[in-house]
């Protein structure tokens, strides 16, 4: 990797609000510049990163820090697929990435051909089954959308069957070829994918629990614009966060803890809290057989993509809410905020104080999750016995 040293000017948001706001530390117009989606790249009038900022209001006066800018290898797996194109289109866009590797079974050099055609300055190649070894070795960052998506009638724990062994087999590639990088999954169900990627990492020496991550980024993603439309707020100040995992009830929105302070009736407690469960069912039944959230899925993780990176250059003040391994609860992994640095999960921050109405919901999250943590467990488990 080239690496540069950069000295910006930064403002610090106050302890208090860092740990309450999934957002980035305001920077400098040129660090802006230097590190996110700028509108000449192709976001039409964005020029702020796509991780959230925290409100003007949590942000202090500032001090000088030293940020290291570096130049990015990421891998997506399953770049050919509905998520895995319009991830790679954005972060294709990204000035932080300088070398994109697309693998798929197939169809990623099309997709790679197309893509190499923006004018922007990330080198991009499709890679193909064989050539796994080239698409990630000396990888960053390694993004994982590869699997079958949602159909009408279809949970996310119905994918397991066909997912579970994608996952598998991806992550022993991974473990092989860059075990140092930071892992974004999202191939469904996360609850127990991320559980097997971990005892892959395990069984072959690898494992760092900092650097894998589930990617839950969507379920903040549409509190945050739930919310935002209901209460007539401005989206970029609005943060929601969203514990528990990524699948149905284990869903938690804390409206509790929404930044800025607002005031809920419990009729619309109610009704946001199943919304936000519930959106991905929202959007597969209204593409009527035709896909899953797909669009919606490519920008959150792009946004966390960009929010991995960023940490990694040394940036601090960067929080997200992600499916982690955890001691949170009494639960191994658990999606709660995170504070990202250049080694990963710096810290994985509490639940904070709840509702008796977010306290139901929270039994109910956890007795869900841990069914799909023993199944993802004992699938990985019993792979590996079967490979002896």
């Amino acid at each position: 990797m080239n690496a540069s040293i950069a000295t910006v000017a930064s403002v610090r948001a106050p302890k208090s609000a860092r740990m309450n706001a999934c957002a980035a530390r305001p920077v400098s117009k040129a660090a802006k510049a230097a590190r996110s989606l700028s509108s000449s790249n192709g976001f039409a009038g964005r020029a702020q990163p796509l991780v959230a900022r925290a409100p003007k209001t949590q942000r202090a006066a500032g001090r000088q820090m030293v940020v290291e800018t570096k130049a990015y290898k990421v891998a997506v797996l399953g770049a050919a697929g509905g998520i895995g194109q319009p991830l790679s289109l954005l972060l294709k866009m990204n000035p932080l990435v300088t070398d994109l590797r697309l693998f798929d079974i197939a169809n990623t050099p099309g997709v790679a051909a197309d893509l190499s055609h923006l004018n922007t300055s990330a080198k991009v190649v499709g890679y193909v089954k064989e050539d796994i070894e080239k698409a990630l070795t000396g990888c960053d960052l390694v993004i994982i959308p590869a699997g079958v998506p949602r159909k009408p009638g279809m949970t996310r724990d119905d994918l397991f069957a066909i997912n579970a062994g994608i996952v598998y087999d991806l992550i022993t590639s991974v473990a092989k070829y860059c075990p140092k990088a930071m892992i974004n999954i999202i191939s469904n169900p996360v609850n127990s994918t991320v559980p097997i990627a971990a005892e892959v990492l395990k069984a072959n020496g690898v494992y760092d629990p900092k650097k894998l991550m589930g990617v839950s980024t969507l379920d903040i993603v549409r509190a945050d614009c739930f919310v935002a439309q209901m209460k007539g707020l401005d989206m970029k100040d609005v943060d929601v966060p969203v514990v528990g995992g990524h699948a149905g009830v284990t869903i938690l929105p804390l409206l509790s803890q929404v930044t800025p302070k607002v005031s809920f009736t419990d009729e619309e407690i109610e009704a946001l809290t199943v919304r936000i469960q519930n959106a991905g069912t929202e959007v597969v039944e209204a593409k009527a057989g035709t896909g899953s959230a797909t669009l919606s899925m490519a920008y959150a993780a792009a946004r966390m993509g960009e929010s991995c990176l960023r940490a990694l250059g040394g940036e601090e003040g960067i929080y997200e809410c992600q499916y982690v391994p955890s001691t949170v609860t009494e639960l191994p992994f658990f999606a709660s905020k995170c504070r990202l640095g250049p080694g990963g999960v710096e810290e994985v921050m509490p639940i904070g104080d709840i509702t008796p109405y977010e306290a139901k919901w929270l039994e109910q999250a956890k007795a869900e999750l841990k069914g799909s943590i023993e199944k993802g467990i004992a699938f990985a488990q019993e792979r590996a016995a079967a490979a002896k």
